[in-house]
């Protein structure tokens, strides 16, 4: 029991010795937070940490950033602003020498994810920005136990683009997206890829294909510039190669415009003494003013350039209006006039003679060959061509007159014979006003044939110009229209 005493003692001296330790080491702690692994991390990171200063242990030593660039989607394109706007996913990663752990003081921890806020962060811009787009704000960045920081972030980038519609709408456009440190030179912050240009260019897997546009290929390229000669900068350019679908134009605009043109060319069947064919003409030519103030809207508008799809719509125009004055000028040469003038001499040589033989017109030379060596047969076309009433009227009084002849003449046979007065004496005002009548009529009648040989001439003139200048207005609209899509298919394979 004695040896008890001293031993109680002890143990009492001991438990007071242990327990105020015991309870400053708790107290230094903050609660229940005292074993979580992650508080202790970030409270080892964050002691002493500097966000405002470069990184790195070694001053002469730059912070090498690998950037990296996905295309998700093609938001618009602005050909009018000459702005681009797309939905990319940006990622970029350095060295921090600042956040390095032993992980086996930390639970085998390797990687842990810290506010952007409280880390140093390089100053990487887009040279083409015009505009903040609306980007989420992802407030963290990973960490690994050797230093690596991972930034990746979506962005809503809108830039500045030269576009060139002028193949609109098969063309290709071709953006850049310059990254470079706004401030820091080349010694501070060098920028390099984090994946190899290969595999960025065919990278397509999170691109949105549904589109208008088609991402074709994403190209990159390092460079280093300087402003003053003195300090170096260090940027990598990624140019965005898109291209537009063109579909919906192709239906919408291109083969409305031909199916008109179509139409125009039919018209061409109709007969040029009519005037159906002006009246067509003049529809299709409204038709299609209403057609292109519809797809006004749909052509991008510059002001450097017009797109060629604009050109080939104003020449479709010029052409129908071509058409029509060809029209009103052949319905005006055809139309039967009383004091219409005879056919000028050259011009029979030239239309009637020389081109039915050149363009191979072979009815009309024909017939014009038979109207100017007949005369006789030409008379008894014309009778058969407008009736046979008043070629029976004109020949009744051709014979009438004969009769009438013949009577006198042996009427006064009869009576130099018989000694018995003739009828033109015995009734000399009768025969006279008739005689009168007949040789008028006679003279309406010659004067009208003579007009309407004129007119069928003019017609004959009408007709032979009318195959040539649509022969020609054909051949220029082929011409045209295997000039444009030859341009527009290469432009779609290249």
């Amino acid at each position: 029991m004695r040896l008890s005493a001293p031993w109680t003692a002890l143990v009492l001296l001991i438990q007071g010795a242990v327990h105020p330790c015991t309870v400053k080491k708790l107290g230094s702690n903050t609660g229940r937070f005292a074993n979580a692994t992650l508080v202790r991390l970030s409270e080892f990171l964050s002691a002493g940490y500097k966000k405002g200063v470069r990184p790195v242990n070694d001053w002469r030593q730059s912070t090498t950033v690998a950037i990296d660039l996905i295309v998700y989607s093609i938001l618009n394109v602005d050909e009018k602003n000459q702005v681009l706007t797309t939905y990319v996913w940006y990622r970029q990663a350095w060295t921090d020498e600042f956040l390095v752990w032993n992980p086996e003081d930390f639970d085998e921890v390797k990687q842990v994810s810290i506010p952007t806020a409280n880390v140093w962060v390089p100053d990487i811009l887009i040279n083409e920005f015009v505009d903040v787009g609306k980007s989420p704000d992802i407030p963290y960045v990973y960490v690994t136990h050797d230093g690596l920081v991972r930034n990746y972030k979506p962005i809503q980038v809108v830039t500045a683009c030269t576009l060139n519609i002028y193949n609109f709408p098969f063309d290709v456009q071709n953006c850049s997206l310059s990254f470079q440190s706004w401030l820091h030179t080349i010694n501070d912050i060098n920028i390099t890829l984090m994946r190899s240009p290969e595999e960025l260019s065919q990278d397509k897997s999170l691109f949105m294909n549904q589109g208008e546009w088609e991402l074709l290929h994403v190209l990159s390229n390092y460079n280093s510039f300087s402003l003053d000669n003195d300090d170096y900068y260090a940027e990598m350019k990624f140019h965005v190669v898109i291209r537009r679908r063109p579909l919906f134009y192709t239906v919408n605009l291109l083969l409305p415009s031909i199916f008109l043109m179509v139409m125009d060319i039919v018209g061409f069947y109709l007969p040029p003494d009519s005037g159906e064919r002006v009246s067509f003409k003049i529809t299709l030519l409204l038709g299609y003013s209403v057609f292109l103030i519809i797809v006004s809207d749909t052509l991008p508008a510059t002001a450097i350039g017009t797109p060629l799809i604009g050109v080939y719509f104003v020449v479709c125009m010029a052409l129908l209006v071509i058409s029509l004055t060809e029209t009103v000028m052949i319905v005006r040469l055809v139309h039967k006039q009383d004091m219409q003038p005879p056919v000028p001499h050259w011009v029979k040589h030239l239309v009637l003679e020389r081109a039915p033989v050149l363009f191979c017109i072979h009815q009309k030379h024909r017939l014009c060959s038979m109207l100017s060596s007949r005369p006789s047969d030409l008379e008894h076309c014309k009778d058969n061509n407008y009736g046979t009433a008043k070629c029976t009227l004109h020949h009744t009084c051709e014979i009438g007159r004969g009769s009438s002849h013949h009577s006198e003449r042996e009427g006064g046979l009869l009576g130099m014979g018989l000694g018995l007065p003739s009828s033109r004496d015995a009734t000399p005002p009768v025969m006279d006003n008739i005689l009168q009548e007949v040789t008028s009529i006679r003279h309406v009648l010659e004067k009208r044939d003579r007009c309407r040989d004129i007119a069928k001439e003019w017609l004959q003139v009408g007709y032979v110009l009318d195959v040539l200048l649509f022969r020609v207005y054909l051949v220029a609209m082929v011409a045209y229209t295997i000039t444009l899509g030859t341009l527009w298919s290469v432009w779609q394979i290249a």
